[in-house]
């Protein structure tokens, strides 16, 4: 009998403990992203730019009826607005995550 309870309690214990760990990690990703959005809504020097621009080349990919998918490269590249921070903030996407995702494929 008292192996089981110290089984139980030796159980809640470790229960506990990923609750904190769980809590206090959603508190810093809460954090970190609040500071984040306080960075973008008002930058330190007045003078930086929050907002930054990537050139991403779209590409259409075309359905046909017979289950083959043609491809259209002759598009014009789009500039697109990003803003610079960890997370996506007002619209944007970050422009680390921009910079790195430069092909854009559009379904038709």
């Amino acid at each position: 009998m008292r192996e089981f309870q110290y089984a139980a309690l030796q159980y809640l214990g470790y229960v506990r403990a990923l609750k904190r760990v769980i809590f206090f990690l959603a508190a810093a990703v809460a954090v970190i992203y609040a500071g984040d959005f306080l960075s973008v809504r008002f930058p330190v020097p007045k003078t930086r730019n929050p907002y930054g621009n990537v050139q991403i080349q779209p590409y259409y990919a075309i359905g046909l009826k017979n289950k083959k998918t043609e491809y259209d490269f002759d598009v014009p590249p789009e500039t697109v607005t990003c803003v610079r921070s960890l997370f996506p903030h007002f619209g944007f996407d970050p422009c680390w995550y921009l910079a790195r995702h430069t092909v854009k494929r559009i379904e038709e």
